[in-house]
């Protein structure tokens, strides 16, 4: 698994009991999908279709650095399914690990796009 971004937990980021809030790592690993999918796919109108159970195995309090990872499990017809681990960078614990994430490439119309695509591309070999 490759992990991309890092972030670093802030005051503004953490629930009630001090530690990271969920929704926040919620809207980062959405986030992380989309950017991913959408240079995977080459097409910027990219959503999220569904993610399977999401269950926290940890947590993450103020001034850790987590880190997210993405690995592409398979290329549909208009769709990549994703899996998804966050890891605190600190205390080399795992966070939360979503099995299934699975993004689909829209048309102009929003409707489901085919993106003729069947494997990983980096971009560095899009430009040779």
């Amino acid at each position: 698994m490759r992990f991309h971004t890092r972030k670093w937990i802030k005051p503004e980021d953490l629930n009630p009991n001090g530690t990271l809030f969920g929704g926040r790592l919620l809207e980062w690993i959405d986030e992380e999908a989309a950017l991913y999918a959408i240079i995977q796919l080459e097409n910027h109108k990219t959503v999220t279709k569904y993610m399977t159970e999401i269950n926290f195995k940890s947590s993450a309090k103020q001034g850790d650095i987590i880190e997210i990872g993405i690995e592409v499990l398979k290329f549909g017809t208009s769709s990549v399914t994703l899996k998804c681990e966050v890891r605190n960078k600190m205390t080399r614990e795992s966070i939360i690990e979503i099995e299934n994430i699975v993004m689909v490439s829209l048309d102009e119309n929003g409707k489901p796009k085919p993106h003729g695509k069947t494997q990983v591309e980096f971009v560095k070999d899009r430009l040779s």
